[in-house]
């Protein structure tokens, strides 16, 4: 049914700052819901289906008490909401990622590092309650990072000594060849990534003189094997590329006093052929072991560019119908026989 309704705003949360620059913000909820916003003398009329119209109130209504907080209204925070809206619990339930109690930590110019996502706050949460979590998820939800950052507030608060970050040293599908320099020249290009989190939150002088005194190491791999990490945070990223054994060995590190957390996207493994991927096998393994938390992402939780969710959703798409089609036999064509006449 086609109708109206007029919604007034809570003080302090000014139009502008509602519909954002050039209305942006009014433009993404009326394409999403086919509903007409328009400023009325103090209140916003909606125009539309009446089903429609709810959806747009819900999520306009925390666009404006966001507004009145004096709260940065983005436009992945928008769309995160919109991606939200067939869900009414789900929206109740992302008011909280708006409340300062979510910061995980603050990085060396003051930004303050808090989950933006549903998603993202229950893997705050798991990685806070367990002492091995398992992220897995598409590219852009935020897992390294945010795992960086809690490993960053763990030492703050001195509840483990250091920090240990490392990732398998697999090219991503082309061969680089020798590269030049030292070892430790050889294995950056693998872990830069997690360099790049360390220092946006800690800041280049302070990061050497803690890599220095080893407070935090970075390193590949293979370079985990017969050691014991006691009172430690250990962060294995691009989990998906490494073997059952490399898993394995991994998870035995395990010392007292100290936390992991894996990270992983299953849809993007580089292992060579058939090869199974460690994070895998691990999924079917540990997923009844107490203590051991699974998180699972999904497009809705990717923070990057919009294009990025944009992306995901159609592989998955794609993968979708791939598994739905039956494989052809080889060659094409039928067998037919020859009768013989008796």
């Amino acid at each position: 049914m086609y109708t109206e309704k007029n919604i007034t705003l809570p003080p302090g949360a000014a139009f502008g700052a509602v519909f954002g620059d050039f209305d942006r913000n009014a433009n993404m909820i009326s394409r999403a819901f086919d509903v007409s916003l328009l400023e009325r003398g103090g209140f916003v009329k909606i125009t539309g289906e009446t089903e429609q119209i709810a959806k747009a109130e819900a999520v306009l209504s925390r666009v404006a008490a966001q507004a009145a907080k004096g709260g940065e209204i983005t436009e992945q925070y928008v769309r995160y909401l919109l991606s939200l809206s067939d869900s009414e619990n789900e929206l109740v339930e992302a008011d909280s990622l708006q409340s300062g109690s979510e910061c995980v930590c603050i990085t060396h110019t003051g930004k303050p590092v808090k989950p933006k996502t549903l998603g993202q706050k229950r893997y705050v949460d798991s990685i806070k309650s367990h002492t091995v979590t398992f992220a897995i998820g598409p590219a852009g939800t935020g897992k390294s990072y945010l795992a960086v950052a809690l490993a960053v507030r763990a030492l703050k608060l001195k509840e483990v000594n250091r920090i240990l970050l490392t990732r398998p040293a697999v090219e991503a599908g082309e061969k680089l060849g020798f590269l030049p320099g030292d070892l430790q020249s050889k294995i950056d290009p693998y872990l830069r990534p997690l360099v790049d989190a360390l220092y946006e939150l800690f800041g280049g002088e302070a990061l050497s003189k803690l890599q220095e005194r080893g407070t935090i190491e970075v390193a590949p791999l293979a370079y985990m094997r017969g050691r014991t990490l006691d009172d430690s945070f250990i962060i294995l990223d691009e989990a998906q590329n490494t073997t059952p054994e490399q898993m394995k060995m991994f998870l035995t590190r395990l010392g007292n006093g100290s936390r992991m957390v894996i990270n992983g996207d299953i849809t993007q493994t580089d292992l060579p052929g058939s090869q199974t991927s460690g994070l895998v096998e691990a999924m079917k393994i540990l997923q009844n072991v107490e203590d051991i938390s699974f998180c699972r992402f999904t497009e809705k939780d990717v923070v990057r560019h919009k294009l990025v969710q944009a992306i995901v959703k159609a592989y998955e798409k794609y993968d979708g119908k791939k598994e739905k089609t039956p494989a052809k036999k080889p060659g094409g064509y039928k067998k037919y026989t020859v009768k013989k006449d008796k």
